[in-house]
């Protein structure tokens, strides 16, 4: 066998197929984290509870590709083809495990949880066998204190470069099925490269060749027609045909429309759960502004300074701007696509009154949370139109720690109103946010009001004085009147009060209630 070459400074340099390989554990490592992570984000979407859905999917998937390497120790002869084998395997797997998903959630809804954490189990596995084999077939070549050191180096790079690529490049530009797509090509390109490294070892080239070129071209196709997949499942899921669709760093937007007599018109998903339609948001809306901003003008003066904290449509705004005594309103909002879409897009904007163009309105994007820490206005009315606490990123805004910034921010006279989620259905969870908010020194007024789209929902308005009945509400609202007002907050006997916790962010107890008492209804 004839030496290795060497450098200036006398060690081995490295042979092109030590240099071929090393490159190859990289894109492995990449693409095998990605495949947990496209996972990890499709099963939060459709599950909830993201802590849960990613904790449970990165043990899984850790676990199989434990059981992977053991079964590494069963491939004993040709491991250059098993190494070409797995990784086609793992391209077509883990390059389709996005769209398979979706179609899941779409057509076979029960089968999703199965199908989530059978594919995960599967490319750990052969993820889990990757390495191994890579490994062996270096040692050949590369002492074991260098071949360690080289191979983990690789494997945690590969592995840096798609955690940072994932949620600020691939999902953002690509959406989760063209990003699967991708990388799967790229596992696919590895067994191209491992074609010929390894030409000369292959006893039957010309069938991996053939499995190669088939295995490349079901991958580009698939890549071609995303669009087409992604809309085959989105038609199915969300029935009313599909007007705009996008995927930001924070949430994947879709709007419908149900054009005709009594339907719901235009409606607002994010990451599958409904925001409003446009049938009846007025009656969510109206709820959840006018019974603070009234009882602040008629208590004397109107509210001048006001800032909506999440409600990136606008509804909210449109209707603060009713009061011609407001004389600023700042909408802090964390998604910049959202805000974006709602003011540039000429059927959404005329939604809201074209309200985010205003010259009264402020937008700012960016976490609710910080922006309170930050800021040093106070201001005399905040409405908090956050989604409900379906995970702990979100079950933050709905802690005493929250609440207690919000108090801050508030004027001495101020009133905040924050939606809060159904107090039929999830009747734990209404009084868990009611004990929170009081749990900071605020009183709190619940009330509710019925929106033919959500059912009975529910609003807590926190304040440091007394709420009191409005003397006077806008003009031609649609819903709201003062004979039907204090209706809104009688609760009858199965959505009354019940002893509760205070929610944490140490414990975040809210989440653990609101998935128990909703997956009651969904499941």
């Amino acid at each position: 066998m004839a030496a290795p070459l060497q450098d200036a400074t006398g060690a081995p340099s490295p042979r092109p197929v030590e240099v071929a390989l090393l490159a190859s554990v990289f894109v492995v490592a990449a693409c095998g984290l990605l495949y947990e992570l496209a996972a990890g984000a499709i099963a939060s979407y459709v599950l909830g509870d993201s802590v849960l859905q990613f904790s449970t999917i990165i043990g899984t998937y850790l676990f199989a590709m434990g059981v992977g390497s053991y079964l590494s120790r069963f491939f004993e002869r040709q491991l250059p083809a098993h190494f070409l084998r797995i990784e086609l395997l793992v391209a077509l797997v883990g390059g389709a495990l996005p769209a398979l998903l979706f179609l899941a959630n779409a057509y076979t809804p029960g089968a999703f949880r199965f199908l989530l954490y059978a594919l995960v189990m599967l490319v750990g596995i052969l993820v889990g066998l990757e390495i191994p084999l890579v490994m062996r077939i270096l040692k050949r070549n590369v002492a074991l204190k260098d071949l360690v050191s080289q191979v983990l180096t690789f494997d945690y790079l590969g592995a840096l470069a798609v955690s940072l690529a994932f949620p600020l490049v691939l999902v953002p530009h690509l959406g989760l099925i063209r990003t699967g797509l991708l990388f799967g090509l790229m596992n696919a390109s590895v067994a191209l490269w491992a074609l010929w490294l390894f030409r000369h070892e292959l006893r039957r080239f010309g069938a991996h060749a053939v499995a190669c070129g088939v295995t490349l071209l079901v991958l580009a196709g698939s890549f071609a027609a995303a669009d087409q997949i992604t809309t085959l499942t989105e038609d199915k899921f969300y029935a009313d045909r599909i007007v705009f669709t996008a995927v930001s760093p924070y949430q994947r937007i879709v709007v419908t429309n149900s054009p005709g007599e009594g339907r719901a018109g235009h409606r607002l998903f994010l990451n599958g759960n409904l925001q409003f339609a446009e049938r009846d948001e007025y009656r969510y809306h109206e709820a959840l502004v006018h019974p603070a901003m009234a009882a602040f003008t008629s208590g004397g003066g109107a509210p001048r300074k006001v800032a909506v904290l999440g409600g990136g449509d606008g509804m909210a705004v449109r209707e603060i701007l009713r009061y011609p005594g407001v004389q600023s309103v700042t909408l802090v909002e964390l998604d910049p696509a959202m805000t974006t879409l709602f003011t540039q897009n000429e059927t959404l904007a005329r939604l809201n009154g074209q309200s985010l163009s205003s010259p009264k309105v402020k937008v700012v994007n960016t976490d609710a949370f910080k922006w309170l820490e930050d800021t040093r206005d106070s201001f005399d009315v905040i409405v908090v139109d956050f989604p409900d606490p379906t995970n702990f990123n979100i079950g933050k805004l709905y802690t005493n720690s929250f609440y207690a910034l919000l108090d801050q921010r508030l004027s001495a006279s101020g009133y905040a109103v924050i939606q809060t989620t159904s107090p039929l259905v999830a009747r734990q969870s209404f009084w868990t946010v009611v004990q929170t908010i009081e749990s900071v020194g605020l009183q709190a007024t619940p009330y509710h009001a019925h929106v033919p789209s959500f059912g009975e929902w529910g609003f807590v308005i926190a304040s440091r004085r007394p709420w009191r009945q409005p003397t006077a509400l806008p003009e031609d609202l649609r819903f709201l009147n003062l004979q039907s007002l204090p209706l809104l907050f009688d609760f009858p006997q199965d959505m009354a009060r019940v002893p509760a916790e205070v929610n944490r962010l140490s414990n975040q107890v809210l989440v653990h209630s609101y998935e128990a008492e909703w997956g009651r209804v969904t499941h």
